[in-house]
């Protein structure tokens, strides 16, 4: 089965939660599929938080940091939980625990420095995700104030890593200030979008502690979809997905969720490809 996770928003963008499997429609490239599959539960989540560590977050990190931390504690108790910071190098400082403590700790290791290899550390968080976790749902909850600067991977192939078949739903914060951050507005708008998850550009740093609360809110009220697609595995190339919903006493609804994946290469492929 292929599997996803969705979110559901009416024409208020409030989320909605109360409907049933015959609510939704599922499409591969343009094909109706048959659902399989369906949950509507609070599940845990394989859930990695992606820190800029770069000198320009020197002075916001310790907002962030309680933002990350409160997301942790507003999330499923049986999640677990990975720490990265990045500048222009990555560091796993914490592997998955639930243990609040050590993610804090982990979070505190604070040596602002260096450039931004955003998405060298978001595709290394991703195959550790892909790698290591024991649980089906997996999130990455990425915080940075800059343009990528210092990667080895392209937008590109970072977004194509990431749509591997059952991987990470991203939620983005951008710190971004300036209007002259337009192409890193674009860049995490563009890898939350084909995720199926959202990117926040606040203000200030002071808005990251609500967001990480709507994040965790977020993921707690998702609907888990399986179909069996009707092209066999076997047949290569990137798949469209689209999901519809429909329900008597709602105008229209929007459901988000991951665009399209490349079909059966959850199972460790090497390389970028």
């Amino acid at each position: 089965l292929i599997g996803m996770h969705a979110t559901v928003l009416d024409d208020k963008q409030r989320l909605v939660t109360n409907l049933d499997k015959t609510a939704f429609t599922v499409f591969e490239n343009n094909q109706l599929q048959t659902i399989k599959s369906f949950r509507h539960e609070d599940i845990p989540v394989a859930l990695g938080i992606v820190i800029d560590n770069s000198g320009s977050m020197r002075e916001k990190r310790d907002k962030v940091n309680k933002a990350a931390i409160n997301l942790v504690r507003a999330s499923n108790p049986n999640d677990q939980v990975f720490v990265v910071n990045f500048n222009d190098e990555y560091y796993l400082d914490q592997d998955f625990t639930a243990n609040i403590n050590k993610l804090k700790e982990a979070l505190e290791k604070v040596e602002s420095r260096g450039g931004t290899a955003l998405y060298d550390a978001i595709v290394a968080s991703a195959d550790h995700l892909k790698k290591n976790a024991k649980l089906d749902k997996k999130v990455l909850f990425v915080v940075t104030d800059g343009e990528d600067n210092a990667s080895r991977e392209s937008l590109e192939q970072a977004i194509a890593r990431l749509q591997q078949e059952n991987g990470p739903t991203v939620y983005a914060i951008g710190l971004l200030g300036e209007e002259k951050q337009r192409r890193a507005r674009r860049a995490l708008q563009e890898i939350a979008a084909r995720t199926g998850g959202v990117a926040f550009l606040p203000r200030t740093v002071d808005e990251v502690d609500e967001i990480s609360s709507s994040v965790a809110h977020d993921i707690r009220n998702q609907y888990t979809i399986g179909y069996q697609p009707t092209t066999p595995k076997s047949v290569p190339g990137y798949r469209t997905i689209r999901v519809e919903a429909k329900a008597r006493g709602y105008g229209k609804l929007t459901v988000r969720t991951r665009t399209g994946y490349y079909p059966g290469q959850e199972r460790g492929t090497s390389g970028g490809q």
